[in-house]
């Protein structure tokens, strides 16, 4: 499996057969050097509606048909601007072709571009390839990762860790330890000005009083897992 990160919280995650992005904040992002057209996805998973995480989505399944994934009402405002769309909601899973999605509680508001409502956050849990990515979304800390982290053998999270908008660097270490995950890959910081971190002092924090291996990807870089 080939993650690629682009900032803030775009993910490419690219595994045997199939291709998912999270988030795809391409048109407005400083930190992505890329375009819609490089991208034609299986599938595109939206946490809520605001625009530096709706991003490009409907604009990429016009372009390819790929299947917009998110919460009802961010869903449906897709299939309204034209956009091919699998409506979910909190706590429900799904079987893809591509393998399992399943919608977790983000702490967090959703509103689109154009201010519509677009009903609630969330973060998703994904298993492709026999390996289970939890993409927690904008989100501050909550307790109840502990649960999903005891219910879920999480192979990779993906934290916000730039503060102001979402939880900052010290939370996501609580959460770490709550979702005890193999590997954290630490997002949504450094975009603007209002969330940036320290992600080096992160990843130390990690080494020092978690058992999961930090994995700082730089952005438009990409690993192998």
């Amino acid at each position: 499996m080939k993650i690629s990160y682009y900032g803030h919280s775009f993910f490419k995650i690219k595994g045997k057969d199939h291709t998912i992005l999270i988030d795809p904040f391409i048109t407005g992002n400083p930190s992505a050097s890329c375009s819609v057209d490089d991208f034609a996805p299986d599938a595109v998973l939206v946490t809520h509606g605001h625009g530096d995480h709706l991003g490009d989505a409907i604009p990429i399944s016009k372009k390819t048909g790929s299947l917009i994934i998110a919460p009802y009402e961010l869903a449906m405002y897709c299939q309204n601007q034209g956009a091919n769309v699998h409506p979910m909601h909190i706590g429900g899973t799904f079987d893809f072709e591509f393998g399992r999605v399943k919608l977790t509680i983000a702490h967090h508001g959703s509103m689109t571009p154009d201010g519509k409502y677009a009903g609630n956050p969330c973060g998703f849990l994904l298993t492709i390839d026999n390996k289970t990515i939890y993409h927690a979304g904008d989100t501050g800390l909550f307790y109840d990762m502990k649960l999903i982290g005891e219910i879920n053998k999480i192979n990779i999270a993906m934290l916000p860790i730039g503060g102001n908008f979402t939880m900052d660097r010290f939370d996501a270490v609580r959460a770490v330890k709550f979702l005890n995950p193999g590997y954290v890959i630490p997002m949504h910081f450094d975009t603007f000005d209002l969330i940036k971190t320290d992600v080096q002092a992160f990843v130390k924090d990690i080494n020092r009083e978690t058992d999961s291996e930090p994995l700082y990807i730089e952005f438009n870089t990409s690993i192998d897992i």
